[in-house]
């Protein structure tokens, strides 16, 4: 916790602290500053004076990140459980984030929230992974931060892919990018629901349990390959759960959401030297 901004970590602290041998072990750090308190919360004041909150968050590796899905949620837990914040059942927190503002609801399970925007960033690039023995077409998506989508034949693929090593893209993205491998549920859609499971190596981080922007591209990417009689509602089975993604209209475009639960696991201080 850094309200008001007065602890900025270096890159090598955060890489010290996530470092799963030697420090916490994590996926990633959030600062909860608040975005007056921050250069990079000016945009966010200025897209919604309400985002009183910014989620600083970097990768494991210390590098900066736009957004992250999963991480989100589990902020606005943060906040809430620490007093900084009061969110009831069907009220909605606005977040500052560098991909932008985004629309936390809190809801029965967990919280629900609005990515934004989506797009197909028009490209395919091939991606080849340890242990898959050909390389496979990807589909490149951004929600705030890059993805790249690849399909695979079924679980024994996606159990086969070694993701202790890094994807190799061709073309290699300019940022990187969070690479997803989904295989389709059989049936794909069921009850007016599509299912799917995935596996994720995130950029700046390695393979990790899930990610949540991530299950939003893997969903997307799904629909668009099985056409127009896709379902906007997916179910996104990954290591670490089960979340759901939800496609809608705006104003400035479709949509994309996830919704899942958000706990809190450990509390405790930390002294870098």
């Amino acid at each position: 916790m850094d309200p008001d901004g007065e602890r900025d970590l270096t890159p090598g602290q955060i890489a010290t602290i996530c470092d799963r041998h030697f420090g916490v072990g994590a996926d990633g750090v959030i600062r909860a500053v608040r975005s007056a308190k921050l250069d990079d919360g000016a945009a966010a004041l200025a897209e919604d004076a309400d985002a009183e909150w910014f989620m600083d968050y970097h990768n494991a590796d210390g590098s900066v990140a736009e957004m992250c899905g999963n991480g989100i949620r589990v902020y606005v837990q943060y906040l809430i459980e620490n007093g900084l914040v009061t969110l009831a059942p069907g009220d909605t927190l606005p977040i500052g984030t560098r991909a932008g503002v985004r629309d936390v609801q809190r809801s029965a399970n967990g919280f629900h929230v609005d990515l934004g925007r989506w797009e197909l960033d028009g490209t395919e690039p091939l991606v080849r992974a340890k242990e898959l023995p050909v390389a496979r077409p990807g589909l490149g998506i951004n929600i705030g931060n890059p993805h790249v989508v690849v399909a695979l034949a079924d679980e024994d693929e996606l159990s086969s892919a070694d993701l202790t090593f890094v994807p190799q893209l061709d073309p290699e993205p300019v940022d990187g990018a969070n690479v997803e491998f989904v295989v389709p549920a059989d049936p794909l859609v069921r009850d007016g629901v599509g299912h799917i499971t995935m596996r994720v190596h995130e950029r700046g981080v390695g393979e990790t349990l899930s990610c949540g922007t991530g299950t939003a591209a893997a969903a997307l990417a799904t629909r668009y390959w099985a056409g127009s009689a896709a379902p906007n509602e997916w179910r996104v089975t990954v290591a670490g759960g089960t979340v759901g993604v939800r496609m809608f209209a705006a104003e400035d475009g479709e949509h994309v959401a996830l919704s899942g639960p958000a706990v809190l696991v450990f509390d405790g201080e930390l002294v870098l030297g």
